[in-house]
């Protein structure tokens, strides 16, 4: 049985460093280029495993080289690959991810095959196997007919992030899933545009009414902020060593929410816990350079007199 299965989308992450970023007709210079594994899903499926849990992966890729980049990758880190689907008339999709010395970042994504994933790519049975199921970035039709699939009875506990493009769609739209599931992670900007309310924590009350056990408001360099049905958790982020990367950073705090949620931390250290994760991958390039339990335990102890048990 899995800890964590993750729903939706792996993608190959291309990375350049630039000096700048061009007008129109000029030339930047590249100073580093690097690929590896991205998409939300396939972020959170790596950074939970980092962290010890057993996790899976339910994910369409092409049949071309960067699908193959994907499978290798996903297996030498020890996630379950056994959902993967391979499209043969789809390429994988990829993101083009350009960082100015300054740490300004502009992304270009092309979804390909990932877009592809419908119910039926999706394995029953995984589903009923898995303690936790966070569904990231799916089509709203395909993540209805998934929540359908698992029932009442012995279902995982469902986490649900939406992303920008979905959370666009507002309220109204979303409402049936939000309803469904017991965790909803969302960005500050992305619950705006959900509920059409700027202070985030009246946004999050709405969307709690709605059903979800737990609402996690992620609020970059600010903080983060978890509401519960008995208790409101508000904390600022951890300060990294340095910013070298932020994309990914949210996928990162999933991953080690889960880690310590598994772990039977309370609601405050989980969060602690994982917003320390999502600091230290900041001070990374790569979407899912998560690190290893022991190594947020002594971060945490040596640097913010924190201790997290094992």
């Amino acid at each position: 049985m899995l800890d964590l299965l993750c729903v939706g989308h792996a993608l190959v992450d291309i990375r350049f460093l630039v000096n700048k970023f061009p007008l129109p007709d000029e030339e930047a210079r590249i100073f580093d280029e690097k690929r590896g594994v991205g998409g939300s899903a396939a972020n959170v499926a790596i950074g939970a495993r980092r962290l010890g849990l057993r996790t899976g992966l339910i994910a369409k890729v092409g049949l071309d080289s960067f699908g193959r980049m994907i499978v290798d990758e996903l297996m030498s880190e020890g996630v379950d690959i056994s959902g993967l689907r391979i499209s043969t008339t789809l390429p994988t999709g990829f993101s083009i991810v350009v960082r100015d010395s300054e740490g300004r970042i502009l992304i270009y994504g092309f979804k390909g095959a990932s877009e592809d994933l419908t119910i039926k790519d999706v394995d029953k049975e995984l589903l009923q196997n898995t303690r936790y199921l966070h569904i990231a970035s799916l089509r709203p039709d395909t993540t209805l007919e998934i929540l359908k699939m698992l029932g009442d009875e012995n279902k995982p506990i469902v986490s649900w992030d939406p992303g920008r493009v979905l959370a666009l769609s507002g309220l109204s739209k979303l409402r049936p899933i939000i309803s469904l599931v017991d965790i909803v992670s969302v960005n500050r900007r992305e619950i705006t545009y959900i509920t059409g309310e700027e202070n985030y924590v009246r946004a999050a009350e709405e969307l709690r009414r709605l059903g979800p056990k737990i609402i996690i408001v992620k609020r970059g360099g600010e903080g983060v902020y978890v509401l519960s049905d008995s208790v409101a958790v508000d904390i600022p982020a951890f300060p990294p060593e340095k910013i070298v990367d932020t994309t990914g950073a949210g996928d990162a705090f999933i991953a080690g929410f889960y880690s310590a949620l598994k772990r039977g931390y309370e609601l405050e250290d989980t969060v602690k816990y994982a917003a320390l994760v999502a600091s230290i991958k900041v001070s990374r390039l790569g979407s899912h350079e998560v690190p290893r339990h022991e190594e947020v335990v002594k971060i945490a102890e040596d640097f913010y007199k924190l201790s997290f048990r094992n």
